[in-house]
């Protein structure tokens, strides 16, 4: 049984369903992409199962647990990261700082102990501190630390959205078009990055419209259109398959 099971997702807009009827199972440790023309589905799918949108009908289940109705935070808890199409960081802040604020997502000591500095606090610092050293020395971005977010290049910033989400500790990470805008060395440096991050014991779900990192990154691929599941398979099945070319691939699409 796979680390996420989708289970027979509806999410209706009023009279228009952005998915319907969706079954997909991720297995653990595997890196899956979703591909797909524009108006899919597969930000919805993404936007169902990170919390952001309860379904219509259906369930979500993480590591056998059903997390249908769980807010968005509790979801982050269970171990669901996710990153966004558009970066999310404070550009204002140091790339340090925007990796301790997902940390603190997950923060175990309440407001009040943080305002009296409490033993608990300072030691939970600590560790955040320590957690976020690690993360950039993962991700290579110690040597930009001290850099505020809004100087970063585009390549970068995008980095630093994927170690925010990794502050969290996810067993479960969402990739929404991670090489987004991102020239080829770059999109070669956050392939390789996402690689790592899978073997460090992190499952992820990626969508992207990079149809060559798609292929290079991904062991299996799940293909929508109009938000119903067309495809499934290796990416060599995918690219023969007669539906995916004449719904997707076909189109020249970005």
């Amino acid at each position: 049984m796979g680390i996420l099971q989708v289970k027979n997702i509806t999410k209706r807009f009023g009279g228009l369903n952005a998915i319907e009827d969706m079954d997909l199972e991720v297995e653990e440790l595997e890196i899956r992409g979703i591909i797909g023309p524009n108006g899919a589905g597969k930000t919805t799918l993404f936007n169902v199962v990170s919390g952001f949108y309860p379904p219509t009908k259906g369930s979500v289940i993480l590591k056998d647990e059903d997390i249908t109705k769980l807010p968005i935070h509790a979801r982050v808890q269970k171990g669901i990261a996710r990153t966004f199409q558009l970066t999310d960081l404070f550009m204002d802040t140091t790339v340090y700082e925007n990796i301790c604020v997902g940390y603190h997502r997950n923060y175990g000591v309440g407001p009040v102990g943080q305002f009296l500095h409490t033993s608990a606090a300072r030691k939970e610092q600590k560790i955040c501190s320590q957690k976020t050293i690690e993360i950039l020395e993962f991700m290579e971005l110690s040597s930009l630390k001290d850099e505020t977010a809004r100087n970063l290049s585009h390549g970068h910033q995008r980095i630093l959205g994927v170690c925010i989400a990794l502050a969290t500790q996810p067993v479960l990470l969402l990739l929404d078009e991670p090489v987004a805008g991102m020239n080829a060395e770059e999109t070669m440096m956050m392939v390789s990055l996402i690689r790592r991050i899978r073997d460090q014991g992190v499952t992820i779900l990626v969508v992207e419209h990079d149809m060559a990192a798609v292929m290079n990154l991904c062991e299996r691929i799940t293909v929508l259109d109009h938000g119903k599941k067309i495809a499934e398979g290796s990416p060599q099945r995918i690219r023969s398959d007669e539906s995916v070319i004449e719904a997707y691939l076909g189109r020249g699409e970005e």
